[in-house]
């Protein structure tokens, strides 16, 4: 709970700082509320930490976003769940990811990016019972966006984050997202 606790207070500080930052563009730009759904992998110690990350875990990854964007920049605050019980991994994540939309007039837009945020792991360890571990994240996407309808929006990318935890050395995953745009 108190990891939980942890990332909602890096949400709302990033929040404060993306509004502050943004708060022009943020009026006359888009804002933005979706759901997302990755392929998602996470290359961990699955007993702690060894210095070896001896395990891959991979399944579906499931998160909420809320963002803004304009002609140029989008910026989405993102939770992202994970629970690989067949190798026993899950993990919470919370991201800001920053996207530079590359070709602004097109409907197709391709973007690249950068995300940084914290993330809460476990797994158990048969020896100690205890697996949990937590740490910052920071890495960089790229995609596109592609507009459906005048307020839905799709978006596919790639997105690969390092991890500061000391049994998680990186998630990555393809990214299949839905957006409401108002």
């Amino acid at each position: 709970m108190k990891k939980l606790g942890i990332v909602g207070s890096i949400l709302v500080g990033a929040m404060a700082v993306v509004s502050s930052v943004q708060a022009g563009e943020i009026s006359v730009g888009e804002r933005i509320i979706g759901l997302e759904v990755a392929a998602a992998k996470i290359q961990a110690d699955t007993y702690g930490p060894t210095g070896e990350y001896d395990h891959t875990g991979d399944d579906v990854e499931y998160g909420l976003r809320l963002g803004a964007q304009n002609k140029e920049w989008r910026t989405l605050l993102v939770v992202d769940y994970f629970d690989s019980s067949n190798d026993d991994q899950q993990y919470v994540k919370g991201l800001v990811t920053f996207d530079y939309l590359i070709m602004q007039e097109s409907a197709f837009k391709p973007f690249i990016g950068v995300n940084l945020g914290y993330i809460s792991y476990s797994t158990s360890n048969p020896v100690t019972g205890d697996g949990d571990d937590s740490g910052f994240l920071y890495g960089g996407q790229a995609g596109f966006l592609y507009r459906l309808a005048e307020n839905i929006q799709m978006d596919v990318s790639y997105r690969y984050s390092f991890s500061e935890a000391n049994s998680v050395n990186h998630t990555e995953g393809i990214v299949f997202g839905i957006n409401y745009i108002f």
